[in-house]
Parts: C-alpha cells; structure tokens; sequence
C-alpha cells in the first residue's frame, strides 16, 4: 500500500472502533483506544490507535498530532510500570514498504528488560487468554 492510499474504513482496527470486532483493552480516551496485541512481540505489546481514520503517521491531521502522541505517552508510562520494565520499544510503520500490515496508524508499546530479545511478530503465535487478561489487569492497575 501506497502512503497515499485512501484509508479503508474495513481494517482491523477500525472495525475494533466501531465494536465490530474484541480487543483487550486497556485505555481509552476521547482521541484513541489502547488494547493489547494478541500476537505478542514480548509481555505487555500493547496497540494505541487513534479514533481519528488515519492511515499512517503521514495522513493524521497535524491538530490531532498532539493530543494523539499525549495519550500515546500516558499508555506507554503505565505499560512501563505494569510489567517494570528497564526500557521500553515504540514501533510504528508507515506504508507497506516501511513494514506496515494494518492501514490504520498505530503504536506498538512493548516493555523491555535488558538482554531480553524481542520476539519477531507473529512468531510466537497467538498469547494464551490467561496470559493477556493478566496482562490487561496489571496495565489497568498501573494508570
């Protein structure tokens, strides 16, 4: 996909907006949604979204930019506490060539502890329910 490409109201991600389709979330607000990856790149991997329909980082509407990345910070400092994490990983992909998959701009916030690798996505496959309720729970309690 193009970074031009018109946005498609039918990915993933808009479809969870809408309700269409489960997430375990874990923030919300007036300008995006945080829920956990259920492909896990490490414990915690969680996706923050904006409401707004933006393709990539390129076509979100520079008033939204803020208050979007505001609410990016605030899920990234409590996914920092949650899982007490050394450092934390901030990926987001623009366009098809820069290794984006779902066409809806998102962040991926996965805490990190020293000399722990990072998992390649969608290599460990689908995390346990147990595990990803625990995880939700503990990023809940970390706001």
């Amino acid at each position: 996909m193009h970074l031009s490409t018109p946005y498609d109201p039918q990915n993933i991600f808009a479809k969870i907006l809408r309700g269409e389709m489960p997430c375990l979330k874990v923030y919300e607000d007036e300008v995006c949604l945080a829920f956990l990856d259920i492909f896990p790149q490490g414990p915690g991997h969680t996706l923050v979204i904006p409401k707004v329909a933006a393709t990539n980082l390129l076509t979100l509407p520079t008033e939204a930019l803020g208050p979007y990345m505001t609410s990016v910070q605030k899920v990234a400092r409590a996914v920092q506490r949650a899982f007490q994490a050394e450092g934390l990983t901030v990926l987001q992909f623009n366009g098809a060539a820069g290794g984006q998959t779902v066409f809806h701009l998102h962040f991926h916030l996965i805490p990190r502890q020293e000399g722990v690798g990072l998992i390649g996505h969608g290599q460990a496959g689908k995390a346990s329910e147990e595990d990803l309720i625990s995880h939700q729970a503990a990023i809940l309690a970390a706001f």
